[in-house]
Parts: structure tokens; C-alpha cells; sequence
């Protein structure tokens, strides 16, 4: 049998072809040669691709349609939109916190042109970037200074670079975790170039534990709130009060690391209790460490408050440099921030809030009301039921939220099984990211928002009637 690959186009040929005058006025010149040769190269690596008929396999109108889509494929941004139907709100692989309106239109402004970002409008010098947000922080956390960096773990390594650097940090055995990504509290402390001593167990560590380790090497006190994970049984663990007093008598500055970042009041969300940034400070820590795009709902940032003079050393560090962050992130967070001073009005205005805020029975009547549309448009094989979902983001991890759900019957979808049907939603436009549990495909509504109700509708559609548009 003939191999059809001897019958492939050259590229001039194709390129001279009116199949492609179509092509070459949508896209320059030499992008369409390097995509011909892409699909070329495609072919000879894999000949049961092509038709068996050597005219077709030389025709041009097939190759410009390969081309066209070679091309295509080439602009599709890697960073893409994705509906988040896995109903956890944090999801640290969709990108964690979606931005409040404000904080989207924020960005747009401090993006579109130039900004004061290091430059003092009033006195026509310059300026410091670490200005910016510094006294919103101080005012929502009672804090006396402010600094944001890159990210929470920056926020810490930066805080032990600064202030224990060459001497030792104590903390409890128990609250050595790892944060994410395979990093570990040791691991930032190394890098701080701050000795680690550990004191307690993992289980149980008391006030006397953190005494008996004080010495004139100690620099700082560490305590570390474990929020992506529990201990439970026979435990015990030095209160923040205690730490305060002990590191008022030693003279010692107390870091506490929250991680999460709420500033809401946790009961208000249906949430059960949480230390907040505020909480910290009013206990007396020196500086208090959280995120900005987990439990806060901003951009990722991490945020240190806490003593202006240590706060000041922070900023003086030259590791603070290479830690800082852009005008966009600034401008996201101002606006995130803002929207606290008003409690009802960052619950309608930050999406994570409103999320975990939403009413279990407004989820539900979504739920059938989305079932009944897609039944009328002649899709089957999907039906609501109620499910549980998780706030996510290392925060909250036994807690679960009651929701209302989408489930797909792969039964009912041609044979296709829960992955097949799974990757389609991932792969479609827009993506929809869902989860499968017992063979069936799961789509969670409370980290659907309302407005994005169309374009599930419309995917759900599409994949499971085909005839759909």
C-alpha cells in the first residue's frame, strides 16, 4: 500500500493556493508558513491521519482548515477563564479568591496609564509603594503600621529575615506545617537564615515549654495558627495570651502567623469561630502575618501588621525589595479593603463572602430551575440533589458547607463515561471545572456565581445535547 505521506503538499504550493488567500489575510505571513509546516510535520509523524485518497490528501482546503486551527490553537492564552463547579470556594488551583468588581475596576484604572505608585503628589518627590494600603490595614486590624508583600509565606520569611537573622526562633513541635506546594515552616526559617528551636511535642506544648528555651540567642517568639489542619484527643497548646506576657517579660518581639486572613466575623458567614488579624493584635502580638486573596478575598498578597518600629525593619530589609508587589496588586487590595469598613457591604461585594454567606436554600431553587431549562432544551441525564462543598484554601478543613448540586448520569450521555463527560466540561469554552463522585459528574452551585448561570447552562447543553446551536 501506497504510504499517502508521499503525496503531502509542499509548503510554497500550499501557501500559492486560493484555499489560503483566506488564511493569509487573517494572519501575518510568517506565522501561517510556520503553522503549515507544524501541520506538515503533524501528518508525517502520524499518517493514519490522513485520507487514503492521494488527491485529498494534497488538497488545500483540508490544509487550510488544519492551519487555521494550528493557528488558532498558537493565540489561545495560557492563563483562561474557568467556571469553578467543584464547590470548593478556595480552590488554590483555580486561582483561589475571584476579585470584587471594585477591585477589578480598580486594576483597569491603575493599569491604563501611570500612577503615584512611588511618588508624592503633594510634595512632587518621591513616594514609597509601601504607602499604599498601610493605614487601611492599620485601621481594620487596630494595628499601629502595615506592609504588604508577595504572599503569606513572604510575609513570614521576610519578618524572620529582618528580626532573627543569625540567632534562633522558638515554636511549638506542632505548629511546624506545611504550608502548600510541598514547603514547610523549617524550610522558611532556614532560608531566614534564623536557627529553629522547636519546644513541646506535637500534641501538647505549654507556656513553661516556650520559657525553658529562652536564652540570649532567642530573637523571636513564632506562633503558627494552624488553619489547614486539626489535632484532635489528648492536646494542648500555649494560649496567645501566654505568649504575650512571656514575650513582654523577656523582651522578645511574638510573630503570629494567621494565614487565612478573615476579617469578617465568622458567625455573620455561618462559619464556626476563627482568629482574626484583629483578635491578634488586640492579644498584644507584635506583628500578625495573613493572606489577602484566602478568607480576605483580595489579591494575593501577604499582609504583616502589627509595631511601627518593627514594621519600619521590615521595609528597611533589602529582602523587601524582592519581595514587593505591582501597582495592580496594590490598587486590587485598596479596593478589597475598602469594601470592610462596612460590613454588609463586603458581603455583598466580595465574592468569597458572598459565597460562603449564600443560603443552602437559594442554591436549591438554582439547582431545579437550572434542571428545568436544560430539560426543556431537550438535555437529559442530569437532575439537582443536595451535596456538601469546602471553603478551601488551607482554612477551615472539617468544615463543610451544605450546597445544592448538578449530577450528571453518564448513562444517559451515549455511552460516555464521568471522565469523558469531566474532560469535555474542562475542555469546552468556557471551562467548567466540576468533580466526580460515585461515577457521576458533580457540578456545585455555590461557587457558580448567579450571573454565570448562561454559560453553564450553555456548555451543559452542548454537551449533553449535541444539537444544541
Amino acid at each position: 500500500m501506497t504510504d499517502p505521506r508521499r503525496h503531502l503538499p509542499g509548503v510554497d504550493a500550499l501557501l500559492e493556493s486560493s484555499s489560503f488567500a483566506e488564511v493569509l489575510g487573517e494572519y501575518p505571513r510568517g506565522r501561517v508558513v510556520a503553522a503549515v509546516r507544524t501541520a506538515l510535520d503533524e501528518a508525517r509523524g502520524d499518517p493514519g491521519s490522513l485520507p487514503a485518497d492521494p488527491d485529498d490528501v494534497a488538497d488545500p482546503r483540508g490544509w487550510a482548515a488544519r492551519v487555521r486551527t494550528v493557528l488558532v490553537e498558537a493565540d489561545r492564552p495560557s492563563l483562561q477563564p474557568a467556571l469553578n463547579a467543584t464547590g470548593v470556594v478556595l480552590h488554590t488551583n483555580l486561582g483561589r479568591a475571584p476579585l470584587p468588581a471594585a477591585a477589578r475596576k480598580a486594576v483597569e484604572a491603575a493599569t491604563a496609564g501611570y500612577t503615584n505608585l512611588e511618588f508624592d503628589l503633594q510634595g512632587g518627590g518621591r513616594g514609597s509603594r509601601y504607602d499604599h494600603c498601610a493605614d487601611l490595614l492599620a485601621e481594620l486590624t487596630g494595628a499601629e503600621a502595615g506592609l504588604v508583600v508577595n504572599n503569606c509565606a513572604a510575609g513570614l520569611l521576610l519578618s524572620l529575615t529582618a528580626l532573627a537573622r543569625d540567632r534562633a526562633t522558638v515554636i511549638s513541635r506542632g505548629e511546624l506545617v506545611e504550608i502548600g506546594g510541598g514547603f514547610r515552616i523549617p524550610e522558611i526559617l532556614e532560608r531566614a537564615g534564623t536557627r529553629l528551636r522547636e519546644v513541646g511535642s506535637t500534641n501538647r506544648t505549654r507556656p513553661p515549654d516556650y520559657r525553658a528555651a529562652l536564652d540570649e540567642d532567642v530573637a523571636v517568639l513564632l506562633k503558627v495558627h494552624r488553619s489547614n489542619f486539626r489535632i484532635r484527643g489528648f492536646t494542648e497548646e500555649a494560649a496567645l495570651d501566654d505568649l504575650v506576657v512571656l514575650a513582654a517579660e523577656s523582651g522578645l518581639p511574638l510573630l503570629y502567623d494567621l494565614g487565612s486572613g478573615l476579617l469578617d466575623d465568622p458567625d455573620a458567614l455561618g462559619l464556626p469561630p476563627e482568629p482574626r488579624p484583629a483578635d491578634g493584635i488586640a492579644a498584644g502580638a507584635d506583628l500578625v502575618l495573613f493572606s489577602g486573596d484566602k478568607l480576605l478575598g483580595g489579591p494575593q498578597a501577604g499582609l504583616v501588621v502589627g509595631r511601627a518600629d518593627l514594621v519600619a525593619r521590615l521595609r528597611s530589609d533589602p529582602l523587601c525589595r524582592a519581595l514587593r508587589v505591582d501597582k495592580a496588586t496594590l490598587a486590587a487590595l485598596e479596593a478589597t479593603l475598602r469594601l470592610y469598613r462596612d460590613p454588609q457591604t463586603a458581603r455583598a461585594g466580595i465574592p468569597v463572602l458572598r459565597m460562603l454567606s449564600t443560603p443552602v436554600e437559594a442554591l436549591k431553587a438554582r439547582a431545579w430551575t437550572l434542571v428545568e431549562r436544560l430539560e426543556g432544551a431537550g438535555a437529559s441525564g442530569v437532575r439537582a440533589a443536595p451535596g456538601e462543598g469546602a471553603v478551601g484554601g488551607g482554612t477551615y478543613p472539617e468544615v463543610t458547607l451544605a450546597s445544592w448540586t448538578l449530577r450528571l448520569d453518564p448513562e444517559a450521555s451515549a455511552g460516555r463515561s464521568a471522565d469523558d463527560l469531566a474532560r469535555a466540561l474542562r475542555t469546552g469554552a468556557p471551562a467548567v471545572v466540576a468533580r466526580i463522585d460515585e461515577g457521576e459528574v458533580v457540578l456545585d452551585l455555590r461557587t457558580v456565581p448567579p450571573s454565570q448561570d448562561d454559560d453553564l447552562l450553555t456548555s451543559l447543553l452542548t454537551l449533553l445535547n449535541p444539537e444544541h446551536g
